[in-house]
């Protein structure tokens, strides 16, 4: 395995310029929440995949082939950098993973940081996006609650726990901005 030092070296570049909720610090949360995912299936998965996976899942939708330039360059075999590429488009919200390892790393990505997370980080991301509070709302209606799916039971219950939190935060929240 290559070490965290040369992943986040390659990687950080691409994390730069993003807000802090996709910066560095989401993966380490998404990794976060892959550590309780994976406990049930240690003997199963290649833990290597998930990790190389998550560092690159936000932004192989745009640099997909400098990513395996990158691990060509690194050594890593073609057999490797398929599952590895694989597993980071898996992880995509909008992607029905395959792979257990896709499984985890997706789930993980939907649940991380938790029950109050999603709320947080709707209303964060809108407001670095310049919404307003209603932009912001009428936003999280449309688009995550009741949005997504997870694929791990552990995980569902999670993200059923956080959608109920945000359909009551939201209500509670336009009933006291009426």
């Amino acid at each position: 395995m290559l070490s965290m030092n040369e992943i986040k070296a390659f990687v950080s570049p691409y994390y730069e310029s993003k807000d802090i909720m996709h910066d560095l610090s989401h993966i380490e949360r998404v990794l976060k929440a892959v550590k309780k995912l994976v406990k049930r299936y240690e003997d199963e998965v290649d833990k290597e995949l998930i990790i190389y996976a998550a560092y690159f899942h936000g932004f192989i939708y745009k640099d997909e082939k400098k990513i395996m330039d990158w691990l060509n360059s690194k050594g890593i075999s073609e057999n490797k950098m398929k599952k590895i590429i694989q597993v980071a488009w898996e992880s995509q919200k909008e992607e029905v993973p395959k792979s257990l390892e896709g499984k985890i790393l997706h789930d993980a990505h939907m649940i991380e940081g938790g029950k109050t997370f999603l709320i947080v980080k709707s209303l964060i991301t809108g407001s670095v996006r310049g919404q307003t509070l209603n932009e912001t709302i009428e936003y999280i209606q449309r688009n995550i609650l009741d949005k997504g799916k997870c694929y791990l039971p552990e995980a569902r219950e999670i993200y059923n726990e956080q959608q109920s939190f945000a359909k009551d935060f939201i209500k509670d929240l336009m009933e006291g901005i009426k």
